[in-house]
Order: structure tokens, then C-alpha cells, then sequence
């Protein structure tokens, strides 16, 4: 399949369009039941990436018509006070969904931070509970990424039952529950990862490959199965190709797809950046939403 043929599925196009009804479904919210979602995020240190995250998260969510607040603490914070933060947030009314922007610095305990945010308002899904219920087949507040994977896939294949999904990648945030979702559509998931035998011959079965295993350019073009749809999560930061750039100390955003040869084989793609990465924030939103009217009783 020539370069020309290959779909590139657009995540600014989408996420836009997710936007869009989020911000009317604020609206309504709040002319018919006077209620206004509420998301509060939690930034530790200074940690760059992390605060154009939160910023963006912070505008985006305004932008919404949602309330918004942003808790910035020093990165010496001691572990009892970001607690009683997240316990403060779990009884503010005004508060539907927390978000405690990670990593945390290394004196933290990210696992007890997690594990202290109400179920109810976890809106980046890392919760145990959630974790538990979306494997039962319940309602359950889903990790942004992988519900913003869902959203293009649906929209860009339709009916998902029936196809073969690989996931290679196995984390909390990503892997997992994009596996249990893809179930939950009625495919066939095969879970693999960086120590899978013969990966290559594994990701060959996918009509739809996920890669979320965190290594450039890992996945190579005679490893996609051709007219797959590959849904590439991978952000990674390398040197540019061009030796000058490169000795200027000048990188790029790659996926854990090799992106050029995938071109060649795969029916669908999402590029890095512009592929999955805006679903995320938007998602979070629609996350934020979703808790709000579930904590007021309110059918979805």
C-alpha cells in the first residue's frame, strides 16, 4: 500500500469534535440543573512537561464553560500534606473530578496518593475500584487515553466486533485498560509486550495494533499486518535524523511505531503528535462531566 493510500487518522480533528459536545453538555448541565462540573488538578514540582500539561488542562477545561482550579505545590511537599489535599478535594461539592498530575518526585508515594482520590471523582481512572469495576463490566471512570483510543477507532472503523486486537504494552494507565475496552467491543485481544516470543509474528495478526510500550520506532513496517489500523500511543523524544540537528542538541516526537514504514502496510494510522495525544485532555473533560452527573444522580 503506497504512502498516498495510508488514512492518517487525525486526533485534532476529533478531539475537536469530542470538544465540542462536551462544552454543550456543560451547558446544559448547568442551564437545566445548575450544575457545573468541577475539575481540580494537582501539579508536584516543576517538572516542564508536566506543567504544559496542567495548563493546557486548566485552559482547556475553562474553555468548556467547567469550573477549574489548579493546586501547584513545591516539590518538597511531604507526602501527609498532598493527602490532605486530595481528602479536602474528595468533600469540596464543587469539585467533581481530580486529577493529580504524575510522575510525582520520587519521595512520593504514588500508589497511596492514587489510592486516596474518591473512586467517584478519579477521573484518570487509576483507581483500584475503577480498575475493578471496568474489568467486571461496570460503569467505571476509564483512564483518558485509552477511552480517546476507543473514540477514534469507532469513529474511524465503526463496528469493532470481531476484529483481532494486539496491545502490546501492559501498563496501568494504557494497556490494560485498552485491552478491557477492546473486549468489551467484541474483539479478540491478544495482551503482549516488550518480552512477548516472536512479537513481530504476534502484531502480524492484528487488523488493529496498539503500541504502547514506550520504545521508539519499535514497531517496523513488516511487523503490521497489511490494511491494519494502528493506533500508536508511543510518545517519545529522540534526535533528529539530520546530523546537524542533532549535534545542536535538537529533538522530535516519535511513536513506538516506525511511522515512514507504517505508511506502506497499514490501512489507518495515527500519527505523533496529532494522533492520540489531543483525545487525552478532551477525554479527561468528558471524564469530568460523566462524574459530575453521577454524583448528582443524574442519567447519562
Amino acid at each position: 500500500m503506497s504512502e498516498a493510500q495510508a488514512g492518517i487518522i487525525d486526533g485534532k480533528v476529533h478531539a475537536e469534535r469530542l470538544n465540542v459536545a462536551v462544552a454543550a453538555e456543560v451547558a446544559r448541565l448547568r442551564a437545566e440543573y445548575g450544575l457545573q462540573p468541577g475539575l481540580a488538578v494537582v501539579l508536584v514540582g516543576d517538572d516542564p512537561a508536566s506543567q504544559v500539561y496542567v495548563k493546557s488542562k486548566g485552559e482547556r477545561s475553562l474553555a468548556a464553560g467547567m469550573h477549574s482550579v489548579t493546586h501547584r505545590l513545591p516539590a518538597d511537599t511531604e507526602q501527609g500534606e498532598l493527602i490532605r489535599l486530595v481528602a479536602d478535594l474528595n468533600s469540596d461539592p464543587l469539585i467533581h473530578g481530580i486529577l493529580v498530575q504524575l510522575p510525582l518526585p520520587k519521595h512520593l508515594d504514588e500508589k497511596a496518593v492514587i489510592a486516596a482520590i474518591s473512586p467517584d471523582k478519579d477521573v484518570d481512572g487509576l483507581h483500584v475500584v475503577n480498575a475493578g469495576r471496568l474489568v467486571a463490566g461496570l460503569p467505571a471512570l476509564v483512564s483518558c487515553t485509552p477511552v480517546g483510543c476507543m473514540v477514534l477507532l469507532r469513529e474511524t472503523l465503526g463496528d469493532l466486533s470481531g476484529k483481532r486486537a494486539v496491545v502490546v504494552g501492559r501498563s496501568l494507565l494504557v494497556g490494560k485498560p485498552i485491552g478491557q475496552l477492546l473486549l468489551a467491543a467484541d474483539c479478540t485481544v491478544t495482551m503482549a509486550h516488550s518480552r512477548t516470543a516472536d512479537l513481530p509474528a504476534v502484531c502480524r495478526e492484528a487488523d488493529i495494533l496498539v503500541a504502547a510500550v514506550g520504545r521508539p520506532r519499535m514497531i517496523r513496517g513488516d511487523w503490521i499486518k497489511p490494511g491494519a489500523t494502528v493506533i500508536d500511543v508511543g510518545i517519545n523524544r529522540v534526535p533528529f535524523d539530520n546530523p546537524e540537528q542533532a549535534a545542536l542538541g535538537k529533538t522530535k516526537l516519535v511513536g513506538d511505531v516506525h511511522y515512514k514504514e507504517a505508511l506502506q502496510v497499514a490501512r489507518w494510522i495515527t500519527p505523533v503528535p496529532n494522533g492520540v495525544g489531543p483525545m487525552t485532555v478532551v477525554c479527561l473533560l468528558q471524564n469530568t462531566v460523566t462524574a459530575a452527573k453521577r454524583l448528582a444522580g443524574i442519567a447519562d
